[in-house]
């Protein structure tokens, strides 16, 4: 960091010379104390640390309190605002067209968990490169407090009764998709939240984070699972994390009780440092054994679940040109009628 001189004071500046306050954008107009505000801050803050360069970062986002708050970071970025669950899909298209940017989408528990599900399992399948936070609080906020696909059996909220559905879990439904980063934290734990969005913005492929996020209007009574007293009472590590970006990079082995670092795409890594349990963040099937048996305690882990950089992108797949196809002039994006003959013919 350097320090640029500004009225009235000094103000630190990253690698990409922006202030930390220069990766704001609007002001919320979520409830106060929403637990979304929380994430918000941290998407700030991570991008600053990264010193992202905001021209090449494309906001996406469904229906719901939770998208809207990509109206609430990096205002010099692109956006889009897509319709309810069709996020994913978007996404997708923009990625394709051009690959260098990176694609922070935020959802909620409706728009993944619900309407978007499918669209969420296929962007999952095809690893599209992008960072995928879904921010669950359990509810349909915006339309009066319902239940949401990922409530708790039994969870009482204050107009819609008690559900006696089980829930959807979005980190186990990304596992079984392949996806090849898959975390969970809750929005009261600011640094694990931080820490969590800078190695996935650091992660090439699909990067999905579900985060804890309560509701304070419909959804924060002691009893719900969603609240903020219930996640700091029952919240349970399963490491600490600290980003170390790749200019400090260090490699070691470790054994039980001791530190274990994780690769990421061009060298950066996360730090793990194993608590009471001996958790192997690229086995797969301890994952959903993990998430399995905490569903049953009724409680939700936190942390790095699963981490796996072997798959390839959708982009790699399809072996797209390393220039943007929205860079490409018309002539080599449209085939001649010489060569569409050709293509043509195969299908004789």
């Amino acid at each position: 960091m350097t320090t640029d001189t500004k009225a009235g004071g000094k103000s630190a500046t990253n690698r990409v010379g922006l202030t930390q306050q220069e990766y704001r954008a609007g002001d919320t107009t979520l409830c106060q104390g929403c637990g979304h505000n929380s994430v918000t801050s941290q998407i700030i803050a991570a991008a600053y640390e990264l010193s992202l360069a905001p021209h090449q970062v494309i906001k996406m986002s469904g229906i719901g309190c939770s998208s809207k708050t990509p109206a609430y970071f990096l205002g010099r970025s692109h956006g889009f605002n897509t319709l309810h669950g069709r996020m994913p899909s978007v996404t997708t298209g923009a990625v394709l067209a051009n690959r260098h940017m990176l694609a922070i989408g935020v959802s909620g528990d409706g728009d993944t968990g619900s309407i978007g599900l499918g669209q969420f399992k296929h962007m999952v399948r095809r690893n599209v490169p992008m960072v995928y936070i879904v921010e669950n609080n359990g509810v349909y906020g915006l339309t009066k407090g319902q239940h949401s696909a990922t409530a708790d059996v039994g969870q009482h909220l204050k107009y819609a009764g008690t559900n006696v559905l089980p829930p959807i879990d979005i980190c186990i439904e990304a596992l079984v998709a392949d996806c090849g980063f898959v975390a969970r934290t809750f929005a009261g734990d600011a640094r694990q939240v931080r820490e969590l969005l800078k190695a996935a913005m650091n992660f090439e492929g699909t990067a999905v984070i579900d985060i804890i996020s309560p509701c304070v209007t419909f959804n924060n009574h002691d009893e719900s699972t969603k609240s903020y007293t219930y996640g700091k009472e029952h919240e349970e590590r399963l490491q600490e994390l600290l980003f170390i970006p790749s200019f400090d990079e260090v490699q070691v082995e470790y054994d039980e009780g001791d530190e274990q670092f994780v690769r990421l795409h061009d060298g950066p890594m996360i730090k793990l440092k194993k608590l009471e349990r001996d958790y192997d963040p690229t086995n797969k099937w301890h994952a959903l054994e993990q998430l399995a048996a905490a569903r049953e305690r009724h409680e939700f882990l936190t942390g790095l679940f699963f981490i796996d950089e072997s798959r390839k992108t959708l982009p790699q797949v399809m072996n797209l040109t390393d220039t943007a196809l929205s860079a490409l002039p018309e002539e080599r994006l449209r085939p001649t009628r010489e060569a569409f003959a050709r293509a043509m013919a195969d299908f004789d």
